[in-house]
C-alpha cells in the first residue's frame, strides 16, 4: 500500500449549506438544554473547510462565536473532540504541541507522535503556524523543554533536513554497519550516529538500511534499539523506524495502545482520529482490523460512552 494513499472517513458534505448548518446549530444550543445529536450530525459529517465556513456563517447570521457557544454548552471529552474538529488541522497540531510543553513537565510522547511522523512539508506548515499562533519559534520552544540527543533529533526534524526523495542503494550496507558499530558492536551506545542517520535519510533509504542491518546483525533494528536505548529517545527513534516501515501500522498500533489496559488514553485517541479522519483513517482501519482481528469501530465503541462515543464513532464510520 502506498504510504501517501488517501482514504478519508470524513469527506466534504454534498449539498453543503453553511448558513443552514449555522441555523441548525444555533437552534441546538438555544434555550434550555442542548441537542447534542444535531451538533454531532453536522460537525462530524462536514469537512474541515466546511466547518470553517460554518464558523463564519454563525458569526454573520447571529453575531456570535460558534466556538464560544460550543464551549459553554458541551463538556468533558465530548467537548474536547468537537473543539479539535473545529480547528484547521495544522492549527490543531500546533496547539497540541503547545499544550504538551505548557506548565510543569513536558509530554514528550505528544512531541514524538507529531514531529517524528510528518513529512518536511507538513512540519514546515506546523512550524509556520506555531510561530504565527504563539509568537515564538517552535524550535526555541522545543529547545527550552527537552535536552540531549532527543533534543538534537527533534531540532533536526524541525529544520527539515530529511532528504525525502534520495535513495542510495549502494550506501545502505555501509550505513547499516555504522549503526551496528555505534550500538550492538560496542560497549555503550553512540546515540548521535542513530539520530543523524534517522533524521537525514529518506524513508525509502531507511528501509534498505534496516534490511542490511538484519543481514549483518541477525536482529531487527527495532530489537537492537530496544536493547540499546531507553526513555524518550528510544520512543522517538523507534517511531521513525516504525513510520519508515509503515505509517498506517504505526497509527494502528498507537490507537491500540491508547485503549489497552485499564482506562483509555483519550487525548491520544482524539488526536489520531481527528488528525487522520480526513486523510487516511480508512486505510488505518483496514490495517487495524488485519493486525488485531477486530474492527477499530468495535474497539473504540467498547472504550467510550455517551455523546463522546457517538461523535468519535461518526468520525471512524463502521
Amino acid at each position: 500500500m502506498a504510504e501517501h494513499y488517501f482514504e478519508p472517513t470524513v469527506k466534504p458534505f454534498g449539498g453543503f449549506n453553511a448558513s443552514a448548518d449555522a441555523k441548525t446549530l444555533r437552534a441546538a444550543m438555544k434555550g434550555l438544554g442542548t441537542d447534542e445529536d444535531a451538533i454531532i450530525e453536522i460537525l462530524t459529517q462536514r469537512s474541515n473547510p466546511q466547518r470553517q465556513e460554518i464558523i463564519k456563517a454563525f458569526r454573520t447570521e447571529f453575531g456570535r462565536d460558534l466556538i464560544d457557544d460550543l464551549k459553554s454548552e458541551l463538556g468533558g471529552k465530548f467537548e474536547k473532540l468537537i473543539l479539535a474538529l473545529m480547528e484547521p488541522p495544522v492549527v490543531y497540531l500546533a496547539k497540541e504541541l503547545q499544550n504538551a510543553m505548557e506548565g510543569f513537565g513536558t509530554d514528550c510522547d505528544v512531541l514524538t507522535e507529531i514531529l517524528c511522523t510528518r513529512t518536511n512539508d507538513e512540519i514546515k506548515q506546523i512550524v509556520d503556524t506555531y510561530e504565527k499562533t504563539f509568537g515564538q519559534s517552535l524550535e526555541n520552544a522545543v529547545d527550552g523543554e527537552v535536552s540531549g540527543d532527543y533534543k538534537s533529533l527533534l531540532i533536526l526534524l524541525l529544520t527539515g533536513v530529511r532528504e525525502e526523495k534520495a535513495v542510495y542503494p549502494d550506501k545502505a550496507k555501509e550505513q547499516a554497519e555504522k549503526l551496528f558499530a555505534a550500538g550492538e558492536g560496542k560497549w555503550g551506545t553512540d546515540e548521535e550516529v542513530f539520530v543523524v542517520l534517522l533524521a537525514h535519510q529518506s524513508l525509502a533509504q531507511l528501509r534498505l538500511v534496516f534490511k542490511e542491518y538484519e543481514e549483518l546483525s541477525g536482529k531487527t533494528l527495532e530489537d537492537a534499539i530496544g536493547a540499546e536505548f531507553s526513555g524518550k529517545l528510544k520512543n522517538a527513534v523507534l517511531t521513525i523506524v516504525k513510520v519508515a516501515k509503515g505509517k498506517f501500522l504505526y497509527y494502528a498500533e498507537k490507537l491500540e495502545e491508547s485503549m489497552k489496559g485499564l482506562g483509555t488514553d483519550d487525548p491520544t485517541l482524539i488526536r489520531i482520529i481527528v488528525s487522520r479522519c480526513e486523510l487516511d483513517l480508512g486505510i488505518i482501519k483496514k490495517v487495524y482490523q488485519q493486525t488485531y482481528d477486530r474492527s477499530l469501530y468495535e474497539a473504540v465503541e467498547s472504550e467510550t460512552s455517551g455523546d463522546y462515543k457517538k461523535a468519535i464513532l461518526a468520525l471512524i464510520q463502521p
